[in-house]
């Protein structure tokens, strides 16, 4: 009896695997049947915007599907993340985030979401460089050197301006007094608009701003630029040399963006969803587009993007902590 209730009880698991498997299979194999949301975790206008709306208006061409773009903006983009979180795992809900998915874990005390354990890493999307520009009251400074010298004969003296305390132009200000040991006061505003407002004022004295908000005052003569902060010079600023090739050796901040799914989104899903994406990436227009807002598509698989997650997450958690960077 004991025999024939236990081969009873395998074939019914087995059954109920098949079945599950079958399940899986048909909806993976039906993805997308319906429109597929992808959440803007920060207000509409930014580069983070602009990427989701490009790829995911070229993403739902070749899926055949709507990519509706929600802006859910708060808390250093913690509202959308935990929405996201929160939100079944059927292929249907997708996150565009930048390098706070590495970072808001050190900043803040608790989240509401780990950033890590609740998301399936889909793939890198781009790199938004950021730049270190000098206001108009800086006109002595012209390169790196003259700024790291300047900055030593008048400690605490110059400033430099942010979108907020965390964010990717802080830590790229405070990831360049570290390595150079020069001391600057950091200004914090909420958002880029205001600080660059001020910076082209003269009421602070330079900025590593976003690429995307500083070309157009660089463009205009307002702004100088001094260095591009990522490892290699950027194709919309050839002429700018690098933080690290104009005196910082082993300096790099590159803003990066990628995308993420609910943890237990089904493999194949992801999968799809990122082999889609980086095509996307590799057609002419959405290069074209991209470099408006002097964005450099990349691309990756679901397992460089969790490896890339981890190693950012280690290198910025470590540097927060030592310079007791505090959320606003």
């Amino acid at each position: 009896m004991k025999t024939r209730f236990l081969q009873k009880t395998l074939l019914g698991a087995a059954l109920a695997a098949c079945a599950v498997s079958s399940f899986a299979q048909g909806t993976v194999g039906n993805w997308p049947d319906k429109p597929v949301k992808w959440i803007v975790p920060f207000p509409p206008g930014g580069a983070m915007d602009a990427i989701a709306r490009t790829l995911g208006e070229v993403a739902g061409r070749k899926l055949g599907q709507p990519f509706v773009i929600e802006n859910k903006a708060g808390a250093g983009g913690n509202i959308g993340a935990d929405a996201v979180a929160k939100s079944p795992a059927d292929g249907y809900t997708l996150m565009i985030t930048s390098i706070g998915m590495a970072t808001n874990g050190a900043l803040y005390n608790k989240l509401s979401y780990d950033p890590i354990k609740d998301f399936a890493p889909v793939s890198l999307l781009a790199v938004v460089p950021n730049i270190l520009v000098a206001g108009p009251k800086q006109s002595d400074v012209k390169s790196v050197k003259d700024l790291i010298a300047k900055a030593k004969q008048n400690p605490d003296k110059l400033t430099y301006a942010s979108a907020g305390n965390g964010t990717s132009i802080h830590l790229a200000g405070a990831s360049f007094t570290s390595l150079t040991g020069v001391k600057m006061l950091h200004v914090p505003y909420r958002g880029s608009g205001p600080a660059v407002t001020d910076l082209l004022g003269g009421q602070v004295d330079f900025m590593f701003d976003s690429i995307t908000s500083a070309r157009p005052h660089i463009e205009a003569g307002k702004l100088r630029a001094i260095a591009i902060t990522t490892k290699t010079r950027s194709p919309s600023l050839p002429d700018v040399p690098t933080v690290a090739e104009a005196g910082v050796p082993g300096y790099e901040v590159s803003p990066w963006f990628a995308t993420f799914m609910p943890a237990g989104t089904p493999a194949p899903i992801v999968e799809k969803l990122g082999k889609t994406l980086n095509e996307a990436m590799n057609d002419p227009e959405v290069k074209k587009r991209l470099s408006v807002i002097g964005a450099e598509p990349i691309g990756s698989t679901p397992q460089a993007l969790a490896a890339h997650l981890k190693t950012e997450t280690e290198r910025w958690t470590q540097l927060i902590k030592e310079s007791n960077i505090k959320v606003d």
